[in-house]
């Protein structure tokens, strides 16, 4: 995995906005135009690592999944709302909801891109990686059009068991560590093929306000253990240079006034068997968090990619406080350990020209930051 040795180098979370309104069911020549001008405009904008957009995904990190496992069957989703309209912040800040869910302001929704419902399955039979086809599409369309590092996106064990629930497998560890099992086919594979596997795991953290709360810290940090656990096994062989992990507190523009303090997985997160982390640290509920690389001091080898500019605003950064927050994360673990990011994916949450002139600032930032460092 390339270091900021010469310069601070600059990449995003993983999802980028469709300008062609494309979807899941385009044909392959469509996706193969696609995922060719994308990855041409995140070279034309300046970023250094770079990935196909998630346009081979439908732009949907968890949706894709749906099709790329057996041992599963759609199911009734059980009494209450889903999954991602439950939560404290949900309760404390109802009428704000109710509003936001009106006018559809919580997502940026063009084509649906963001589901406002997602489909539940029960896990009714043995697991096993069936995507292989699929994968191998998209392994093949980026690889035509991308050169040098790049990465492709899969999900953690634990954000895809969030809307799939057990009804197989004895245990809940029985469980995950067979999830574990496929989704290592697809990790594999992504190395295999010369990329850099990107894990994400947004609803690590993000159940901590759905039931975290409710169980008390220590045992959210037990139950969060047990399934990096399963992704580590997953990881088992793939080395750690070739492996980068994101978390977030979900991605809607809403409050997060609940959100789990970083302070208190940030052991968890960095025994992760990967070498690079990209985390939340632009948005105002988590830009503080800088704070903590003062005594949690990154393990030698690490490289912390934090997010210095954010989805959760359409106000463009100034290049200025790009730089600014790239020199304070240097300062804390060492401009050679930081690569310049993201909060989190732009597409399906900002309009496609915010996206691109954030991602525009961020590369601008980055360029001034290098001057002040070097």
């Amino acid at each position: 995995m390339r270091r900021s040795t010469e310069k601070i180098l600059t990449t995003h979370v993983g999802s980028l906005p469709h300008l062609d309104g494309m979807s899941a069911e385009a044909s392959r020549d469509d996706l193969r135009l696609a995922v060719a001008s994308v990855v041409r405009m995140q070279q034309e904008t300046g970023l250094d690592i770079v990935n196909e957009g998630e346009f081979t995904k439908g732009g949907d990190w968890l949706g894709y999944l749906e099709r790329r496992f057996s041992g599963f069957e759609e199911a009734t989703p059980e009494g209450g709302p889903p999954l991602i309209a439950q939560g404290r912040d949900r309760e404390a800040f109802a009428l704000f909801y109710a509003y936001a869910s009106e006018r559809s302001v919580l997502f940026y929704e063009p084509g649906g891109q963001i589901a406002r419902r997602r489909r539940v399955f029960a896990c009714t039979g043995p697991i096993a990686f069936a995507g292989q086809q699929e994968l191998q599409q998209e392994i093949e369309l980026f690889r035509a059009a991308a050169s040098g590092e790049c990465f492709l996106t899969s999900t953690a064990p634990a954000s895809v068991e969030a809307y799939r629930r057990n009804l197989f497998y004895r245990t809940d560890e029985d469980y995950l560590f067979a999830l574990a099992d496929a989704l290592a086919v697809e990790y594999r594979a992504i190395v295999e093929a010369g990329f850099v596997l990107q894990i994400d795991d947004a609803w690590l953290p993000a159940l901590w306000d759905r039931i975290g709360m409710d169980m008390g810290l220590d045992s959210f940090r037990k139950r969060c253990a047990m399934r990096i656990e399963a992704l580590n096994h997953a990881l088992s062989g793939i080395p750690e240079d070739r492996v980068r992990y994101h978390i977030c507190w979900g991605s809607w523009r809403g409050p997060h006034a609940f959100d789990l303090e970083l302070a208190h997985i940030v052991d968890l997160v960095l025994s992760v068997k990967a070498q690079a982390y990209l985390i939340e640290a632009a948005n105002v509920r988590h830009e503080h968090e800088h704070e903590i690389w003062r005594k949690t001091p990154l393990p030698e080898g690490k490289i912390l990619i934090p997010g210095v500019v954010t989805h959760s605003t359409d106000v463009i950064e100034h290049p200025d406080l790009v730089s600014q927050r790239i020199q304070r994360f240097a300062r804390r673990v060492g401009k050679e350990n930081l690569i310049a990011g993201c909060d989190c994916g732009f597409g399906g949450r900002s309009h496609p020209q915010i996206a691109w002139a954030k991602l525009r600032s961020l590369v601008m930032g980055a360029e001034r930051a290098t001057q002040a460092l070097w």
